[in-house]
């Protein structure tokens, strides 16, 4: 619930054409959402390079990286969550608008967590990526010991684990990281923006 009142947003001089026209490409939000350990950061750092070097305009959002610091007051109840990937959706947003393509890496664990981010964008200016490997590939991978952790108790609420995740319906874009290899992954991923963001 917004409890913020009296708020009147002042409209810039630089709309997003403007921007599009400056950057040679238009923004997009792409929404890389699977288990922890499916894939996601990985391809997303691959992208960004690729993408970089081509001269766009690209940046990563992590989940990692927003809990260090915007997110650093939730925890991981459904509640805080749900905050999470709200204020993340918002940060894309943001980026968005100033023309970005934006990786976002995040779990996001249900379908309504993505909508949600969905429906604050413009319409094909979402691009939801589902990374999928199973849940046993993605606990053999275990990169960060956490799904050790939690089957050990250590780790409370975690996905895969004691909270379910609930599999995109219909993604823009499924890369499978059990039947694909990182490069293809990437290469997949790189076609569908740059097809997506080409003026």
């Amino acid at each position: 619930m917004n409890k913020s009142q009296n708020l009147v947003a002042m409209q810039g001089k630089v709309g997003t054409q403007q921007r599009a026209l400056r950057n040679n490409h238009t923004g997009l939000v792409v929404w890389l959402t699977g288990l922890s350990g499916s894939g996601k950061t990985t391809i997303a750092i691959e992208v960004e390079k690729i993408l970089f070097e081509r001269g766009y305009f690209a940046l990563r959002l992590d989940g990692d990286h927003l809990r260090q610091g915007l997110c650093t007051d939730l925890g991981f109840s459904p509640a805080d969550r749900a905050e999470n990937i709200r204020r993340a959706g918002e940060v894309a947003r943001l980026f968005y608008e100033s023309g970005a393509v934006v990786l976002a890496s995040f779990i996001s664990p249900t379908r309504q967590m993505r909508a949600n981010v969905r429906a604050r964008l413009p319409r094909g200016a979402f691009l939801e990526v589902f990374v999928r490997a199973s849940l046993q590939t993605c606990m053999e991978r275990d990169p960060k010991g956490f799904y050790k952790s939690a089957l050990q108790g250590g780790i409370s609420a975690y996905t895969g684990v004691d909270q379910d995740y609930e599999e995109p319906d219909h993604p823009e874009l499924i890369l499978d990281t059990e039947k694909s290899s990182l490069e293809e992954c990437v290469q997949m991923l790189v076609l569908q923006v740059v097809k997506q963001t080409t003026l």
